[in-house]
């Protein structure tokens, strides 16, 4: 019966440390800049947005799957906003990281918009690189959960069917989006987008 109860009471510890945790983890989430976009069209299965410019920092790794590469990739990156750079200077942690999905897969971080891009630290690590990415209009695609090769294949061809269905043409590469940490368990966010062709005006 003592263990019984003892077990019991351990669980539900268990569960209060995890719902406080989980909540921490959700209040600092909030306080990460977002690539900003503004919604041009919401359809049944997804969304047209129109992105501001902004600058991103990259790097390119030698393999064509998200498994292989999600880790590493982030790890590097990472690396670089914490302070492996020639200044060692810190700088914020922004969302989503995106990754670029073609024979290999290009992993990157918005800069935040109070950085200029000639004003950016070098990176101890050489194969991290920046580009500056103009307005364009991205179709968005949404799903839960963790993501794995699986669901980002799924939802691409998903989204590509949808946008052939709805008349649009897609000209970019399909690109995945994750919005949280991989130890955010609840609300989880992932998207597909890919560049369309949007008539102005």
């Amino acid at each position: 019966m003592k263990i019984t109860t003892l077990f019991l009471i351990s669980i539900l510890v268990l569960i209060v440390l995890f719902v406080v945790f989980q909540s921490f983890v959700m209040r600092s989430s909030k306080g990460i800049e977002v690539y900003g976009y503004e919604v041009i069209e919401s359809h049944t299965d997804f969304e047209i947005r129109r992105y501001e410019p902004a600058t991103f920092s990259y790097v390119k790794m030698n393999a064509a799957s998200y498994r292989e590469v999600s880790s590493q990739g982030f790890r590097t990156l990472a690396g670089y906003i914490f302070g492996g750079n020639d200044e060692n200077q810190k700088i914020a942690m922004t969302s989503p990281v995106a990754m670029e999905m073609d024979d290999s897969v290009t992993m990157s971080f918005m800069v935040p918009s109070d950085l200029k891009a000639d004003e950016l630290p070098k990176p101890n690590d050489e194969r991290i690189g920046f580009k500056t990415e103009p307005e364009k209009v991205l179709a968005a695609i949404q799903f839960g959960g963790w993501a794995n090769d699986e669901k980002i294949a799924t939802y691409s061809t998903k989204l590509l069917e949808a946008l052939e269905r709805e008349g649009y043409q897609a000209k970019g590469k399909i690109t995945f989006m994750g919005y949280n940490p991989p130890y955010e368990v609840v609300n989880r966010r992932n998207e597909i987008v890919v560049e369309i062709a949007y008539p102005e005006g």
